[in-house]
């Protein structure tokens, strides 16, 4: 007996050498595989009960003998890798269940979309590089319920739950942070991003002002950007196409020790394209750095710079129109845009349950354009009774810029009490702005019922309509509060204040012309949000009340009268219910969301007895519709997709010029939007993919007064691409039938006469493009 346990200890003592002698540490980095951005907190475990989670950097060491590891993180992809080296470089690829997607946008943290009450949408980093977007449009209108109208060169309107307009009911945010400042919108204002930079997209439908502030009516659109790399990692490419556009891309990034830094950028530029004096260039460049002070702390840096310059040759009138003739009314009018941001977060975790970061940000903004649209005839005397002068109208050219100084501050806390999570945040920003505007004398010349503007001459010095300065103070708190009440239920309630200030200075004595006199104006507003999730087992609804209200634009306040000093931000609530359900094992995923939005307080120009208008809150409009989109992945190999929306927008309490619009529906605002796809990527042939997409706009009126129709378009795009190793290729035929239609078409009766504007849409167009990716894939 003895013998047989000194046999037993010598076999164990020689298994536990073995045994010894197979464990290892193994070391390495775990990396998105789409965008190499550095996974924290990721979770590797073995067979034998050991576990350990990746850090801030993506790196991670534990001591294992197991053959494999198991790879988890929330949304993602659970992956088993080979301990065969000791070093390892893990890429994760993103889940496919949207159920899984973890969004920011909702509450400003990070978050299950599956517990947001909202309407939000994600558009990934796997869906832009696939794409090959050359504006953001082509990406923005496959979220149902959003249609963004192309102007040509990157310029465009915005519709999501409104009609198409240039109003200021949304927010375009950079990483959580509005690019532009409140009161100073500009319906361009996405023209200002680099979506070189992009990471992912999210959209936000409806008010969202209970955590973003003003403006935050129609949608929020947050371009999420690129963080650095876990390595050296990039990509230089090159497009071109046979309508005259041509671009450049490039991005490197990489990680080091505790730094990390990415440049993005691109140059793009149209020439002799199908539109005469439709030209432009765009220089586009991001830098990033990320210092990772501690494992707590993480210190993030950027500067965006935006350098746009286009011929502005406006719309086509109905002659032009429809003789399909691209010839330009005018050869002298333009935009040039230039922006800086930059940004300075600290970020750091006080523990697993709470954190606080602090940002300061700058801007320095200017457009400067002489402007197609401010083109118009010029009667002498001023008045309208006066016979129109045969060879003379009347512009403008003018400077709107402004400066910003901000900061914001954010604290999140988790308790376990009812799993709840509070989020308090607090900023304020000081925004001098200024705007300059020169009148302008613009020949004009008729020819066979054509109208062209050939040049323009500016007048003596005192042709100056506007010159003033103001600055704007912006100090805003706000508070959200999530908790689950049972499970699968939760509950979320948000509530924000925002004071601003306008102190107005005006250069100019006060009038109708060179606008109001020099003063101070105060606003004040609260908005809060309350709503609530149900999710079991894949399918889940939400409800939500929002409310949300835009500051008037000082153009509104100052601008052209004598006093709007009275006017009081426009209102807006909101009431919305939706859901989600994912089926046959994550395979198909439905999503909806029905809302009612009504807006109060609306700022109208309202005519005055002298024929001239003024700015009133006199304006009431009903908005509501139903937005939903399928998504159903048979195979990996094949994906299909349909967003859509059916709504319907109309006037309340509209009187202008006499004329009662209640009841109407307004001008611009399509019944139905859709857009759908096909995707086919073939596992025998690895790297090629293809992708056939159509968008469809429906019949909507070009009037307020339902009397002029227009049908709306359809346009189908065909997008083929290969990679093999590091090289890629790219073939897109856009508006592959060539269908012959306008982005918005609208109209003016004037006399029960009809003036017509149509922005032509993009002819067919063959792109190909080339590009080469560096470094760990």
């Amino acid at each position: 007996m003895k013998k047989l346990f000194f046999i037993v200890n010598i076999l164990i003592m020689f298994s536990d050498q073995i045994m010894a002698a197979k464990t290892l540490t193994i070391r390495g980095k775990i990396y998105d595989a789409v965008t190499r951005e550095p996974i924290p907190a990721a979770t590797l475990s073995d067979s034998l009960g050991h576990a350990v989670a990746s850090l801030p950097d993506g790196s991670f060491s534990i001591l294992t003998a197991a053959r494999r590891l198991k790879v988890t993180s929330i949304g993602y992809q659970t992956r088993w890798v080979e301990t065969s080296s000791e070093l390892l470089a893990i890429a994760m690829q993103p889940a496919t269940s949207q159920l899984a997607q973890v969004v920011v946008s909702a509450n400003r943290t990070a978050e299950k979309r599956s517990e947001a009450p909202i309407a939000i949408a994600s558009i990934s980093k796997q869906t832009i590089e696939d794409i090959k977007a050359q504006r953001m449009d082509m990406l923005l209108n496959k979220v149902s319920g959003v249609n963004m109208v192309n102007l040509g060169n990157e310029q465009h309107e915005m519709s999501i739950r409104q009609p198409m307009n240039t109003n200021n009911l949304f927010l375009y945010l950079e990483d959580g942070i509005p690019i532009r400042t409140s009161a100073v919108f500009n319906h361009n204002a996405l023209l200002e991003m680099n979506m070189a930079a992009a990471k992912k997209i999210e959209i936000i439908k409806g008010p969202s002002s209970a955590l973003y502030g003003a403006e935050a009516i129609g949608g929020v659109v947050n371009l999420i950007t690129q963080a650095p790399p876990a390595m050296n990692s990039g990509l230089i490419s090159v497009q071109l196409n046979n309508q005259g556009y041509e671009r450049t891309d490039a991005q490197f990034g990489t990680t080091t020790g505790k730094i990390g830094y990415v440049i993005s950028g691109y140059y793009a530029r149209q020439s002799n394209g199908p539109i005469e004096y439709s030209d432009f260039h765009k220089t586009a460049v991001t830098g990033r750095m990320d210092y990772k002070i501690d494992v707590n702390t993480l210190w993030t840096n950027s500067v965006s710079y935006i350098n746009y310059f286009s011929d502005m040759y406006g719309s086509l009138d109905s002659a032009h129109f429809a003789r399909k003739n691209y010839a330009a009314q005018a050869f002298f009018t333009y935009r040039k845009v230039t922006a800086l941001r930059a940004r300075s977060t600290i970020s750091h975790n006080w523990s697993e349950n709470g954190s606080t970061n602090a940002t300061f940000m700058y801007r320095d903004n200017s457009v400067i354009q002489n402007p197609s649209y401010s083109i118009a005839t010029y009667r002498t005397a001023g008045k309208a009774i006066n016979p129109v002068s045969a060879d003379t109208a009347t512009g403008n050219i003018n400077n709107n810029s402004f400066r910003s100084y901000g900061l914001y501050l954010q604290h999140v806390q988790k308790f376990k009490w009812l799993e709840s999570k509070l989020i308090i945040g607090t900023s304020a920003e000081l925004d001098p702005q200024s705007f300059y505007q020169q009148f302008i004398w613009v020949s004009k010349k008729s020819q066979n019922g054509v109208v062209n503007y050939p040049g323009y001459s500016t007048p003596s010095p005192d042709s100056v309509m506007a010159n003033y300065r103001t600055v704007i103070s912006n100090f805003g708190s706000y508070a959200d509060y999530d908790f689950t009440v049972a499970q699968g239920l939760r509950i979320s309630m948000a509530l924000r204040y925002d004071a601003f200030q306008y102190a107005f200075v005006n250069a100019l004595p006060g009038s109708k012309v060179t606008g109001g006199p020099s003063t101070i104006t105060n606003y004040g507003k609260l908005a809060p949000k309350i709503g609530f999730t149900y999710n079991d087992h894949g399918t889940g609804f939400y409800g939500t009340y929002s409310e949300g209200y835009v500051p008037p634009q000082i153009t509104q306040v100052f601008g052209k009268t004598t006093n709007n000093a009275y006017l009081l931000p426009q209102n807006f609530k909101n009431y919305e219910v939706g859901g989600w359900v994912s089926l046959l094992e994550n395979k198909l995923y439905l999503d909806y969301s029905a809302y009612l939005m009504n807006g109060s307080n609306e700022i109208i120009n309202v005519r005055l007895p002298d024929n001239t208008s003024q700015p009133m809150n006199a304006g009431a409009t009903q908005h509501k519709g139903i937005e939903y989109g399928i998504n159903y992945r048979p195979t990996v190999e094949w994906f299909l997709r349909l967003s859509a929306s059916n709504a319907l927008h109309t006037f309340v309490n509209y009187v202008a010029s006499g004329i009662n619009y209640n009841g109407m529906e307004m001008a611009g605002a399509p019944h139905f939007t859709g857009n759908a796809e096909v995707q086919y990527k073939p596992g025998f042939v690895k790297g090629f993919r293809m992708g056939l997409e159509e968008q469809l706009v429906g019949r909507y009126y070009m009037d307020n007064l339902q009397q002029l129709p227009y049908d709306g378009f359809k346009v189908t795009n065909l997008r083929l691409g290969y990679e093999w190793g590091n090289a890629e290729i790219w073939i897109n035929a856009l508006n592959i039938f060539n269908a012959y239609y306008a982005t918005l078409a609208s109209a003016t009766v004037t006399n029960k006469v009809a003036s017509y504007s149509y922005n032509p849409g993009d002819p067919r167009a063959f792109t190909l493009g080339l590009a080469w990716h560096f470094g760990k894939k």
